[in-house]
């Protein structure tokens, strides 16, 4: 039975430290050699993708990266675009302008780089804990010709600021398109076109490989995961994860993200149960 992995990058395939474990990798590489699709799921953009893609060589046959928690599919073998859903320039700078007047730092992407208006404490901290190109840019967002899929608001005290504001735009400014803003994790506010989400992305990329949705395994540990939790045939949450994936999953793994939790998902939902 061909089995399909989404797995999340930070806190589930990485460790803490940013590292992949060697138990991780020859699981990942187990299931590729029987077959198997593996799927990076993440909310980092394709650029900041490319060095785990290069690190596990998971540009082989049957692999594949969905970035901007489902904004764009990426065929990693063949090395092609196959979905993407951006939002209009104009919504971009809406939200740029209702960050700067809640005092949150903003920045969003191209199809190459990071975009920001200053190397900052907080493009500083997004760079070194998710190594991504990246291009300095002060006449953001008026500068913007590429419609973005996601911008993100970065607070890196909490979410004193970040909440207000993700109930706040909602309700009070009118965009072009419906928008949804949702946490990656503690610190990162995400802002995509409404209905992207990891889940969609399952749904879209099952459908393309003609692989049923009851053979998916989704594995993840924060809010933005939860549609790949909820979505997948058999959805996964890291000892690690918040409690709204504990609660979502249909499994919650022994080991955390700094334990090879990832190998104790593929051993018992893909090279296992495959077997059976």
């Amino acid at each position: 039975m061909r089995k399909i992995l989404f797995m999340d990058l930070d806190d589930t395939l990485l460790d803490s430290a940013k590292n992949v474990s060697p138990e991780n990798e020859a699981a990942i590489n187990e299931a590729l050699a029987r077959g198997h699709v593996i799927v990076i799921c993440t909310g980092r953009p394709l650029s900041g993708t490319f060095s785990t893609i290069s690190r596990l060589h998971l540009d082989r046959e049957n692999c594949y990266a969905v970035c901007f928690n489902g904004g764009l599919i990426y065929d990693s073998f063949r090395r092609e675009v196959l979905f993407k859903k951006s939002f209009p320039i104009a919504d971009a700078r809406k939200v740029f302008a209702a960050a700067d007047e809640a005092g949150i730092h903003v920045q969003t992407y191209d199809s190459e780089a990071l975009l920001v208006r200053e190397y900052n404490t907080e493009a500083d901290y997004y760079v070194k804990h998710c190594p991504t190109p990246y291009r300095v840019d002060p006449g953001l967002p008026e500068t913007l010709t590429e419609e973005p899929v996601k911008c993100l608001l970065i607070d890196l005290t909490g979410r004193d600021k970040t909440e207000p504001f993700r109930t706040g735009f909602k309700a009070n400014v009118k965009t072009e398109v419906p928008l949804d803003l949702f946490y990656s994790s503690g610190l990162y506010l995400e802002v995509v076109r409404e209905g992207i989400s990891k889940g969609e992305a399952i749904r879209w990329l099952c459908a393309r490989l003609d692989i049923p949705v009851e053979n998916s395994v989704g594995a993840g540990d924060s809010e933005n995961d939860l549609p790949m939790i909820t979505a997948a045939g058999v959805g996964c949450a890291m000892a690690n994860a918040c409690e709204a994936c504990k609660e979502a999953a249909d499994y919650v793994t022994e080991r955390d993200c700094n334990h090879s939790g990832l190998a104790e998902i593929i051993h018992r939902f893909i090279l296992e149960d495959a077997a059976d």
